[in-house]
């Protein structure tokens, strides 16, 4: 009977020692494969769970607030405009509506005079800067910052500036006591949306979406129609001197077929910093003329009388179109806005918002629309 055996094996010991030990392995592996995946669904399945219960206790802590009849502060909102806009205010308005809060309890307590966005929801409003001056604001939002936050601008619980300012509302008002919707509910029940690790359904689940009532007419001697614009540096919009060059040139170009009025307040509260156009034709800016106690109410009214609202994807992007303001949405990099994005196209929608429709400034750098090179 002949052999079957591999010839260059028989006379190659290693050579076949090494062939059956790689054999062993990928027996093992296969072996292995169906235990590594229960594995990593049981790590799932633990994931999930933990997140479930946070979302559980988050829950629980917004029916406490709920409770009783005192006055209730809805802030303060420290972070970014951004999301006071598309987030803290539908997840106000889903506050009062799921456990019936009458608004004559809330105190809404923000910066800037945005009073008006509070309309409905809060039967008395508080502006930070009646309590401190923008040095003093800014200094203390800092700090909180640096030591709570690891730099960044959400609020993840009630630190010391917290504490500090919703005791002088308390004695402000003279309430003995108070309950606190405080953004930090906010940040914690969507943070897994925004990680990626939950549907947008449990984000509907927990917001009401509904446009803004406009504001009365700003103050300003503005032109009859105008295109209102408010570009700032920031992730969505990297500072650089391609990017300055490319929002002149299109901000040039709208000023040829209509007025725009730069809504540049000169006012600095955190690291964005304002694009400036100055010496453009048809283009006036609004640096010089605002306080920051009134800064984002004037802006707002500005836009909510424009015929247009064109600026940086993010912060009173958001807004426009509940001011039933069409809207154009900047970015140069858009890696954090995926989101965001999903939530303002169909929160527009179902409130039959303005037209919302974004602009890649990278689009324009290949077509050659724009000046210089965007990196």
């Amino acid at each position: 009977m002949h052999s079957t055996a591999d010839p260059h094996m028989s006379r190659n010991p290693a050579l076949a020692a090494r062939n059956i030990g790689l054999k062993i392995v990928r027996r093992a592996l296969r072996l292995q494969t169906p235990v590594v995946r229960a594995a990593r669904r049981a790590q799932r399945v633990r994931e999930q769970l933990g997140h479930h219960r946070d979302e559980l206790r988050i829950t629980r802590a917004i029916a406490a607030v709920a409770r009783g009849r005192a006055p209730i502060v809805a802030g303060p909102w420290l972070g970014e405009v951004g999301y006071e806009a598309l987030y803290w205010i539908p997840f106000l308005r889903w506050f009062e509506d799921v456990f019936r809060i009458d608004p004559q309890r809330i105190v809404a307590l923000s910066r800037g005079g945005v009073d008006q966005w509070y309309s409905g929801l809060a039967g008395r409003y508080v502006d930070l800067f009646d309590f401190f001056t923008l040095k003093e604001f800014v200094e203390r939002n800092a700090t909180r910052r640096s030591e709570t936050e690891g730099g960044g601008q959400k609020q993840s619980g009630l630190g010391v500036f917290d504490r500090e300012i919703l005791a002088r509302v308390q004695r402000h008002f003279g309430y003995s006591e108070i309950h606190v919707f405080h953004p930090a509910l906010l940040f914690r029940l969507f943070r897994q949306f925004w990680l990626g690790n939950r549907s947008i359904d449990y984000l509907w689940q927990h917001t009401r979406f509904e446009r803004h009532p406009p504001p009365p007419p700003a103050a300003l001697d503005l032109p009859a129609e105008y295109v209102a614009a408010k570009f700032y540096t920031g992730t969505a919009l990297p500072d650089s001197d391609a990017t300055r060059r490319a929002l002149r040139t299109l901000v040039s170009r709208i000023a040829e077929q209509r007025p725009v009025v730069v809504l540049d307040a000169g006012i600095v509260v955190d690291e964005h910093r304002d694009y400036l156009f100055d010496g453009l034709p048809n283009v006036r800016t609004l640096h010089g003329t605002l306080t920051p106690r009134v800064n984002l109410g004037i802006q707002t009214e500005v836009i909510a009388g424009a015929q247009q609202f064109i600026g940086t994807c993010g912060s009173l992007a958001w807004l426009a179109p509940m001011l039933g303001v069409p809207t154009v949405a900047v970015f140069a990099d858009d890696r954090l806005l995926t989101p965001h994005l999903l939530v303002a196209r169909q929160a527009y929608r179902a409130a039959g918002a303005a037209r919302f429709t974004t602009l890649d400034l990278r689009a324009g750098d290949r077509l050659h629309l724009l000046e210089g090179r965007l990196r």
